[in-house]
């Protein structure tokens, strides 16, 4: 047996934390310093957002369609948030593991709930925190692409998701950006390190 046997490979990696942590903008760091990782991208029933790509940044499809895939046993877990659904495919998972890279998830805690129910799939699950409830609203506010009303509904739903952190195998704080991106690199090489 070779020792590259022994070695892990396709770690799911699933992210989550509330809007305005910087779980994206750490992410994206990450992956632009290592090729073996490969971003999951979900599919959603939202609007697409000035500089979004459909099947870069979303795979945008209509409430039908995306119907038929959840009745179809095509997602590994979907949700519905502020009115719009998410989901992760089965099949894009299975692309990355397939093409030799670790597959990165970006959902919600829900989500992160619901994969860790499926049979036979094993995850490492990470939560990104802001430093405070604070500084997240600050965080928000400054992105300057939620009513008051909106803002006042993600914060209240961050206090729950800050309540779930216990679920989850890591919890990186992002207070400063570096430190955060470090850390994260640091919690891949370790999962990558374990002898399988």
């Amino acid at each position: 047996m070779e020792l590259e046997d022994y070695r892990r490979k396709g770690i799911f990696f699933v992210i989550t934390g509330p809007s305005g942590a910087g779980k994206t903008t750490i992410m994206e760091e990450a992956l632009q310093r290592d090729d073996r990782l490969a971003y999951s991208v979900s599919h959603t029933t939202r609007g697409r957002r000035p500089k979004e790509t459909d099947g870069e940044d979303y795979y945008f499809i209509d409430p039908e369609e995306f119907t038929r895939m959840r009745e179809a046993g095509d997602f590994l877990e979907w949700a519905e948030i502020y009115g719009d659904y998410y989901g992760t495919s089965r099949a894009e998972i299975k692309r990355i593991e397939e093409s030799g890279r670790d597959p990165f998830l970006d959902i919600d805690v829900q989500g992160a709930a619901q994969i860790r129910e499926v049979p036979g799939v094993e995850a490492v699950f990470l939560f990104i925190a802001p430093p405070s409830l604070e500084e997240l609203e600050r965080r928000i506010v400054n992105r300057g692409s939620e009513s008051s009303k909106a803002l006042r509904k993600r914060i209240s739903l961050a206090e729950e998701e800050l309540s779930r952190v216990p679920e989850f195998d890591y919890l990186i704080v992002n207070e400063e950006l570096d430190d955060s991106v470090a850390d994260l690199r640091a919690i891949i090489r370790a999962e990558r390190l374990k002898i399988c």
